[in-house]
């Protein structure tokens, strides 16, 4: 993935502000999610540990706990 992101943003000289870049690299991001099809490798562990560290931030329901196995 970071190939990718590093491949839209490379291509930009400069940036007009750091939101322009965060728009940009969330559209990318978007645009690559899309064609995930394999399972993110110990997913669980990683969701685990995050909502650990930010669970006040993550809602059970919300898709960040759908993304892998």
């Amino acid at each position: 993935m970071h190939r990718q992101i590093r491949k839209v943003t490379k291509t930009k000289g400069a940036f007009t502000s750091d939101q322009a870049l965060l728009k940009l690299v969330y559209l990318a991001f978007r645009d690559l999610s899309k064609k995930w099809t394999m399972p993110i490798h110990n997913w669980g562990l990683t969701i685990s540990q995050l909502y650990i560290k930010f669970g006040d931030r993550l809602k059970p329901d919300s898709q960040i706990f759908l993304g892998g196995g």
